[in-house]
């Protein structure tokens, strides 16, 4: 009989929620664990790109919780993802506001979960990225893992390489949006760290890379403009590790991904994983978790402070497709000619459309 899951919680700063999309549950072969803990979202500034990217966590994603989700090696997880926390319907999109873009995940080898600070060495395991569409007019109209998500429930089926050691992990699921990075700063990353143990393992050795390290604001793959015919797409980071899995962008839904029914809606609180039944399991109990922090990030290669707000230009206009709004914005507000400031993600994001 199935164990019965426990949720873990932690106690997370209150920080303003800057909304769009969050990482919130993980399936392991099929079943839904609810390994997960309640993430907040926040948008950064500035010295963003270096505190995003420097343990691959981001921010209090720096600080470990209690427990682990065990995975075994050779398995299929699936990282999910939704708009606001709780909400695991298929109905709304997994992450919208036009936020396309690749979905990658990363592991990195730790001694232990509950205290890895992510500075380890990361190999990348999965990536389902971007694939042209006959007569799109714009990259816009193309294939993209975001959008992937979105047919998929918010699901993303990511294989565990079956030939990894044995032992702790923090596995980083992330997407990049790119619906104004044809502006330098302008790419949004958004993450979760998941702290599982890996067993049944094998002695391989993947090569690793560094966060900060592997990814520039001024990569070809983070600074560039969809909204324009793309003939590639550079992925950026490293390349897939060869024990992983690269999706199509644009390929059918299969396995995990195809799955409506889930587990409990996750509401920030503790809970208990169901049965194949909806109803709760009896047997051991077994604890699991995920670390910390979900965020929404902006890509900037400053390591100063962030900068004290400024008012807009006069007269200065935002061209199509930049950003003219929202929450913090203190950008150019005025569309250029043929666009108008349309809210995007209302009230944090608003763009030139």
């Amino acid at each position: 009989m199935k164990s019965s899951f426990i949720l873990a919680a932690a106690a997370l700063a209150v920080q303003q929620v800057a909304g769009h999309a969050t990482f919130q549950d993980l399936w392991v072969n099929g079943v839904d664990e609810i390994c997960t803990l309640f993430s907040q979202q926040r948008m950064w500034t500035d010295s963003a790109f270096t505190k995003a990217i420097v343990s691959g966590c981001n921010v209090n994603g720096l600080t470990g919780v209690a427990h682990k989700c065990v995975v075994p090696a050779g398995s299929t997880v699936a990282v999910e993802m939704h708009q606001q926390p709780g909400d695991r319907t298929c109905a709304t999109d997994a992450i919208g506001g036009d936020h396309y873009g690749p979905v990658q995940v990363y592991l990195t080898k730790v001694a232990d979960a509950t205290t890895a600070d992510g500075s380890t060495g990361w190999f990348k395991i999965f990536e389902d990225t971007w694939s042209a569409v006959a007569g799109a007019s714009t990259g816009s109209d193309d294939n993209w893992g975001t959008k992937d998500l979105n047919t998929c429930c918010g699901k993303m089926a990511v294989k565990i390489p079956s030939d990894i050691p044995s032992g702790d992990y923090l596995l980083r699921a992330e997407v990049i949006a790119l619906h104004v990075a044809g502006q330098l700063d302008g790419a949004q990353f958004y993450m979760s760290c998941y702290q599982i143990t890996v067993t049944g393992g094998g002695s391989a050795s993947p090569p690793t890379v560094l966060l900060p390290g592997a990814y520039s604001a001024n990569d070809p793959g983070i600074l560039i403009n969809i909204y324009q015919t793309m003939t590639t797409y550079v992925v950026p980071g490293p390349s897939v590790y060869s024990g992983g899995l690269i999706k199509t962008a644009g390929a059918a839904c299969s396995g995990v991904e195809t799955v409506t029914t889930t587990g409990p809606a996750y509401t920030g609180g503790g809970a208990v994983a169901t049965s194949s039944t909806g109803k709760p399991s009896s047997g051991t109990t077994v604890v699991t978790t995920l670390k910390t922090t979900t965020s929404v990030v902006k890509a900037s290669t400053s390591t100063s402070a962030p900068a004290t707000s400024t008012k807009a230009p006069s007269g200065c206009t935002a061209a199509k497709y930049a950003q003219c709004g929202g929450t913090g914005f203190t950008g150019c507000t005025t569309c250029a000619a043929g666009s108008t400031c349309s809210a995007v993600s209302p009230p944090y994001y608003s763009q030139c459309v």
